[in-house]
């Protein structure tokens, strides 16, 4: 832990809302994340090299359904997590009527991905507390709760130990589309568990 705290002091972790005239970056960092979760929900490319379930040809044609997410602004929110001012990931928060939760919930955690060299060293956690710095209410994220997804559940699990103290709640749950998951949900305006 030592090591991890040296680590994350000697590095500049900043997380920014990502306006249209970046959204290019984010468009180059998504396939990479897709190709992460094909390990743990076990998606395959399509037959033109892109990981859709449909004939999408490009990434191009792939990263337009993501336009949405700055077509709604105050509503969708798509960051930008950076090391050092270099592109380390993403993060898209989604609050009503985007998010797929019972109506006690003001934030959604729609995505979360670093890039692999900048896992392992607290950049998670710091760029996720900034969101939920930024965002205080009630809040819910889920992930895959196969046994394929040990990494993103431990990282999940120590990282609302820490930036809640323990106050939060998880369950497993179904969602039509993608089925089981363990859902997480905590409040940070009271810090109780909901």
């Amino acid at each position: 832990m030592d090591r991890v705290n040296h680590e994350i002091n000697q590095l500049k972790v900043t997380v920014r809302l990502c306006g249209i005239e970046e959204k290019f970056i984010i468009n180059n960092i998504y396939p990479l994340y897709l190709h992460d979760l094909s390990e743990v929900w076990r998606h395959k490319i399509n037959r033109y090299g892109v990981f859709e379930n449909d004939d999408t040809r490009t990434l191009t044609e792939q990263n337009r359904v993501f336009d949405i997410w700055w077509e709604h602004p105050n509503v969708l929110f798509p960051y930008l997590i950076t090391v050092d001012d270099l592109p380390a990931g993403l993060a898209f928060v989604a609050t009503p009527p985007f998010i797929p939760c019972p109506p006690s919930i003001h934030y959604y955690m729609n995505e979360f991905f670093l890039l692999r060299n900048y896992r392992g060293k607290g950049i998670g956690e710091e760029a996720f507390r900034q969101i939920i710095k930024i965002m205080p209410g009630n809040w819910e994220l889920q992930t895959n709760c196969t046994d394929r997804n040990e990494r993103a559940k431990h990282f999940w699990r120590n990282t609302l130990n820490t930036c809640t103290n323990g106050n939060y709640s998880e369950e497993l749950g179904h969602h039509p589309e993608d089925g089981d998951k363990l859902i997480f949900r905590f409040s940070t305006s009271s810090n109780q568990v909901i």
